[in-house]
């Protein structure tokens, strides 16, 4: 007998109950099994011995493609899935025997038959496992397999104890469970047949000869999907050569695949990996990992082998966010990455994809320090017409909008951010009364300090002082707009927001105060009080001149934010349009003839407020109140 095939018996992997044919008559013989318990014992008459290898004989010969052109052509479990089974009942029946044969008498003419027909018996299961994994791809594939619930495994493992029994049928199997679609169906039937044939496999000894198709099969499989996905190793100069839009694309398909790869593919695999080789934890892993290793390594490198091999790419301030999509696609699927590669032998994969998280990290922190530094640098002079908003104050809150809808990864990347130790945390804290927050809260606060601190120093740069305040105001309220419609909100919180809102309306008092001082001082202080024509006149000339003055000096000023704008407007409206329409009312009789109220009173109240509803917006052609005439 070759020693192979003597190693096989005597090293199998599982010895299946045959209490139907013990006797306890005869003496009781021990099988060296893992699955068994070593104390039970099975004997054989030389009757039994001769039934079962000629039970054997009928089904082996019958499907051996060497001796007919029928099985050559035809699949067993195609043809026939009762006739199936019990081919491999028969063959676990020979298994037994022939371990008997092997401790009572080694050089036995039935032994050789025996482990001849187990040769023939293997080669046909072999071919049998082969067809169903090869014309099944499209039903095995990972998202179908994926798709199946863990609990229509439970109906198809209902269906094989029937079948093993001998109570099931081919419409069992079938129909086994008539919740799932025709599709999940196909691929439940052909993964419980696969399940039978590795077990009968393994158990024979044959284990290495079912796990090599197995894997050749699968791996390539897995190996054209991460093809199809668009993942695949390029070296450092073909990244310096890859244009932007191209780049943009391969992150884009990684992002994808990640998703694809862990949901269905990854997943996939590893449940058809369990449910097949269900009988034996080391063969499980030794597929699973053989199939999928190599491409989850490649596919979670990815980020470390672009961050490492396009120094460009890392050092690019707009290249944030692909960082942290990238990130958070890692992230994301952590919990899966470590349990699907939960292995000993697939720890590399979760340390790929760790030290890809690390280094992803890495780089968003350096990327968002770069950013806090170009803001620390702006050092230009030059001054926004009109005190409006300056283009340092739209591209850090554009910039700082997009990054904290990252919000929760930046909280992950910058949990241990210590401020700066010459700060003081209370001076910009978004809480300065909870120090529990998170760090990105305060990190963020520190930044939009940093901005704010910038703006302080532009707005010297005005030679009018009432415009740097109206240049403040607009500034800060668009810091405002920003936080409050973004993620920024839930960072800073209300605390920080009234802080500043406090802050431009201050800003915007002391705008009013400066800009517009001139003409409230033209008014008395008491408006009703009598006085003589000639003051009223006088009062009414400088109320006329200082408005006009103002107003052709204002009209160029800008607030763009809508409810700012309204806001100022109200209020000058509310103290000058009622100051001067008391003294007007009061006062108008008492400048004289009609020429000189043609002279004097050229402006009502109303035409007042017109004047100061066409301020702010930046393109009003102001008419001075020197050119307009009432008529009487």
């Amino acid at each position: 007998m070759p020693t192979k095939g003597m190693r096989s018996l005597l090293f199998h992997h599982k010895a299946p109950s045959f209490s139907s044919h013990s006797s306890p008559s005869r003496s009781s013989i021990s099988f060296p099994t893992p699955r068994r318990n070593p104390s039970a014992g099975i004997s054989f008459t030389d009757t039994m011995i001769d039934e079962i290898i000629g039970n054997a004989a009928v089904f082996v010969i019958k499907w051996d493609p060497e001796s007919s052109g029928y099985a050559k052509v035809t699949s067993m479990f195609y043809e026939s899935k009762r006739e199936a089974h019990q081919f491999m009942k028969c063959l676990n029946d020979l298994q037994k025997v022939m371990q008997f044969l092997v401790s009572e008498d080694p050089t036995s003419e039935k032994l050789v038959h025996g482990h001849s027909l187990m040769q023939i018996a293997m080669k046909r299961l072999q071919k049998e496992f082969y067809q169903i994994l090869s014309t099944n791809r499209a039903h095995l594939d990972p998202e179908s397999v994926s798709i199946r619930s863990r609990s229509s495994r439970a109906s198809v493992s209902t269906s094989d104890e029937e079948i093993d029994d001998g109570a099931g049928t081919d419409d069992d199997v079938r129909f086994a469970g008539e919740s799932i679609s025709e599709v999940e169906q196909v691929s439940s039937v052909a993964m419980s047949d696969l399940k039978s044939i590795a077990e009968c496999m393994i158990s024979s000894g044959y284990a290495k000869e079912c796990v090599h198709i197995y894997k050749m099969i699968r791996k390539s499989i897995v190996d054209e999907g991460m093809y199809k996905l668009g993942v695949e190793r390029f070296t450092s100069s073909r990244i310096h050569k890859i244009d932007k839009e191209v780049l943009d694309l391969r992150i884009k398909n990684w992002l994808n695949a990640v998703t694809v790869a862990m949901t269905t593919l990854f997943d996939g695999e590893k449940i058809l990996c369990d449910t097949v080789f269900a009988v034996s934890n080391s063969i499980r892993e030794s597929c699973f990992t053989h199939i999928a290793r190599e491409a989850a390594a490649l596919l979670f490198g990815f980020p470390q082998e672009l961050l490492a091999k396009s120094k460009n790419f890392s050092s690019s301030e707009e290249n944030i966010f692909r960082l942290l999509d990238m990130y958070t696609a890692i992230s994301e699927n952590w919990p899966e990455i470590d349990s699907i590669f939960s292995f000993d032998s697939t720890a590399v994969v979760r340390s790929q994809a760790l030290n890809s998280l690390i280094r992803l990290g890495e780089s968003v922190r350096s990327l968002l320090s770069d950013f806090e530094a170009t803001i620390q640098k702006e050092s230009s002079k030059s001054t926004v017409a009109g005190g409006g908003v300056h283009p340092l104050t739209f591209r850090v809150m554009s910039y700082l909008a997009v990054v904290t809808d990252y919000s929760n990864v930046l909280a992950d990347i910058f949990i241990d951010w210590i401020p700066p130790a010459k700060s003081s945390l209370s001076e910009y804290s978004p809480q300065s009364n909870d120090s529990s927050m998170p760090p990105i809260c305060h990190l963020m606060a520190w930044i939009l300090l940093i901005l704010i601190c910038k703006l302080d120093g532009k707005a010297k740069h005005y030679k009018d002082i009432s415009l740097s305040y109206l240049f403040l105001a607009n500034n800060v309220q668009h810091v405002i707009s920003k936080v409050r419609t973004s993620n920024l909100q839930y960072l800073l919180g209300e605390e920080w927001i009234a802080k500043y809102e406090a802050k431009v309306r201050q800003f915007a008092a002391n705008y009013e105060r400066l800009a517009w001082g001139k003409v409230f001082s033209s008014l008395p202080e008491n408006l009703t009080a009598e006085i003589s024509p000639e003051e009223a006149r006088l009062i009414f000339r400088n109320f006329n001149f200082s408005l006009d003055e103002t107003c052709q000096k204002q009209k160029s000023s800008v607030v763009p934010d809508t409810k700012l704008r309204d806001e100022i407007k109200a209020s000058l409206t509310k103290k000058l349009v009622s100051d001067y329409k008391e003294f007007h009312d009061t006062h108008k009789v008492s400048v004289g003839s009609a020429r000189n109220l043609a002279v004097y009173v050229r402006l009502s109240p109303e035409d007042v407020g017109k004047f100061l509803s066409d301020l702010f917006s930046g393109s009003t052609d102001f008419v001075s109140s020197s050119s307009h005439r009432r008529s009487h």
